[in-house]
């Protein structure tokens, strides 16, 4: 087994050290072995040296630029350390170097919507849960877009097809009960509410918008 194939898996295992060790093994005998830099680019990031994580990627795109393992590697290093801006090129280039999978569109939707540019990624959510429609974290994140741009019934649609994937997901619930609050559908908001705190009974905003649900619907 080559020395980086052995080191992923040691990597896996939380190994890091043995990892580590192998890893510079491999550079030295090949210094242009551009999946040993990646994996220890991946390694460094996991124990925090974000910086020198960041070092390995660019190494390996100096050998390769067509690398997108290493563009989607930095990308995900770059979005840990808030930097949203490296983060979106990153990944932009992951995915114009073949890396056109669910989660490459995820993180560049996610990067999107940290800046707060939320048609772009409305856009990337999108792309996410076509290829991978069984993706809660991704239709969820586009059923919140779609609620944040003021797209209610379409976000009423995802988040609806988000709590059929997940029915313990509390988050989605009560940003349904937004949606039907806003839609006028006292009942259906209230039972979204309650819904979200039968799964979760501290979720604060979903107690508070019952509360407020309720003095309204009241006439208080």
């Amino acid at each position: 087994m080559e020395k980086h194939i052995e080191a992923a898996q040691l990597i896996q295992e939380g190994k890091l050290e043995e990892a580590a060790k192998l890893l510079n093994e491999a550079i030295q005998e090949d210094p242009n072995n551009t999946i040993a830099y990646v994996n220890f680019g991946h390694l460094l990031s996991i124990i925090g040296e974000k910086d020198r994580a960041i070092t390995f990627y660019q190494k390996a795109i100096e050998i390769d630029e067509t690398m997108a393992t290493a563009y989607y590697g930095a990308g995900n290093t770059y979005f840990e350390q808030e930097k949203y801006e490296e983060a979106i090129g990153m990944f932009k280039e992951a995915i114009a170097n073949g890396l056109v999978e669910a989660d490459a569109y995820f993180m560049l939707g996610l990067s999107y919507s940290s800046i707060g540019v939320l048609p772009y990624a409305l856009a990337n959510f999108c792309t996410a849960t076509e290829k991978n429609p069984n993706d809660v974290d991704a239709m969820f994140q586009y059923g919140l877009t779609l609620a944040q741009l003021e797209q209610v019934d379409e976000a009423i649609t995802v988040l609806e097809k988000v709590v059929k994937l997940d029915e313990t997901h509390a988050d989605a619930y009560y940003n349904l009960g937004v949606a039907y609050t806003f839609k006028e559908d006292g009942e259906k908001a209230l039972d979204c509410f309650e819904q979200a705190l039968k799964i979760q009974p501290g979720h604060l905003l979903a107690g508070n918008g019952k509360k407020q649900l309720e003095a309204f619907l009241k006439g208080e």
